[in-house]
């Protein structure tokens, strides 16, 4: 095990948090395209002012394990499919920040390819950087996850994976409190209880919905996915942002995105399309929404969101942020899905995050139209591409296995 403190045994690992669409149930299903979904949460389209809301300016970091050779040149299709523009730029390094990276490995490629792919269609305007760990073992994935949050303007990281809480998790806890950045993590795909890091009251934990839409991808409604992880930790403390919501320890998630195989979205990945599901979707997507209010929290000169000041914000905004999924707040999808333009609008005005006097943050606010995110006809470069032709689904034989 690297390092002084040993949390875990060698052979713990994480599993990547994706769901493969079993091909007995659908057969041949493209899923929900990027335009669909945007469209469904209001994100479509949004601008600040005459300025695209689409993440310009920010930099989304995703850690993940092992390496996925083909990552740039999937990318590049699923772009070409669905008329997406490239990301200003998208870097591939090691656990040590460094062009030197781990074996491939095809599992884990699926999830590096989901968490790419569907951070830039969320937040086709921001660069992405791929942090790939040694391995799928905790002391491998955190290296990764503090070489991520020291990379010049990464504003967001996403964690796509998580593992059963364990007495040592708090021990890592502190690394989620870069000021600046906020660190999305999925909160598990086969129900039951509250997954780490998710679970760490530094990481916005996304929930999973069934996400229902037409053709054109208007909001029909939601439901709870049954495989949405969630529940109240034995180990965390309650933080204060919950105070309004229960009484007990740190519950999860706090928001909800689709997640359901059967409603979920096509990736394209070795050489294959493939319709995916899972809270790592979720994960991505939010971690490509708070993209764009860094956008236009940068627009407004104010700084990004570091995780404490995006729960904190999240809790204290009205239920009209959200898409309400069952109770106001409940363990499978949290407060909601998002709500578009209102969730945007009421990040962007949070007040400026206490930093040390050494990282001031300049507050001169540009005019009102900066800061309000409006619906405006969808903008060159993501337009609504036509339902593609039916994709072969991942066979049920080549579902993610628990890594092990």
């Amino acid at each position: 095990m690297r390092g002084s403190t040993v949390i875990r045994p060698r052979h713990t690992k994480f599993r990547p948090i994706v769901e493969g669409l079993d091909d007995r149930c659908l057969p041949s299903v493209a899923g929900l395209t990027p335009a669909q979904v945007a469209t469904a949460y209001g994100l479509s389209g949004l601008t600040f002012g005459t300025r695209a809301a689409n993440g310009s300016g920010q930099k989304i970091a995703i850690v993940d394990a092992y390496n996925d050779p083909n990552i740039k040149t999937e990318l590049a299709v699923f772009d070409s499919a669905f008329n997406l523009p490239r990301p200003p730029s998208l870097t591939v390094v090691g656990q040590t920040g460094t062009s030197a990276l781990p074996s491939n490995d095809a599992v884990w490629a699926l999830e590096e390819t989901l968490d790419v792919e569907w951070a830039h269609a969320l937040a086709p305007g921001a660069s992405i950087v791929l942090v790939e760990a040694n391995s799928a073992s905790v002391p491998d994935l955190m290296a990764a996850v503090n070489v991520a949050k020291r990379i010049s303007r990464v504003s967001v990281i996403a964690m796509s994976w998580g593992v059963s809480e364990f007495s040592g998790e708090t021990a890592y806890d502190s690394v989620f409190t870069t000021p600046g950045v906020t660190f999305v993590a999925g909160s598990g795909d086969y129900g039951g209880g509250p997954l780490w890091p998710a679970s760490s009251p530094n990481v916005l934990a996304v929930g999973g919905t069934t996400l229902q839409v037409n053709t054109s991808g208007n909001y029909l409604g939601e439901t709870a996915w049954s495989g949405s992880g969630g529940g109240i930790s034995t180990i965390e403390h309650e933080p204060s942002y919950q105070a309004s919501v229960q009484s007990t320890g740190r519950s999860t998630p706090d928001v909800a995105f689709d997640a359901d195989p059967t409603t979920g979205v096509p990736i394209y990945s070795q050489g294959s399309w493939i319709t995916v599901g899972g809270t790592s979707l979720g994960t991505a997507a939010w971690a490509g929404i708070i993209a764009i209010v860094d956008q236009g929290r940068a627009l407004a000169n104010e700084g990004t969101l570091g995780s404490t000041q995006t729960l904190t914000a999240l809790y204290s905004l009205p239920s009209s942020a959200f898409h309400t999924v069952g109770s106001a707040y409940n363990t499978q999808t949290g407060l909601g899905s998002p709500n578009g333009a209102a969730l945007v609008n009421d990040l962007v005005r949070q007040p400026p995050e206490r930093r040390p006097s050494s990282q001031p943050c300049a507050r001169g606010p540009l005019p009102e139209h900066h800061l309000l995110a409006r619906l405006q006809p969808i903008p060159s470069g993501i337009t609504r591409p036509g339902r593609s032709r039916d994709r072969p689904a991942l066979p049920d034989s080549d579902r993610e296995p628990t890594l092990e």
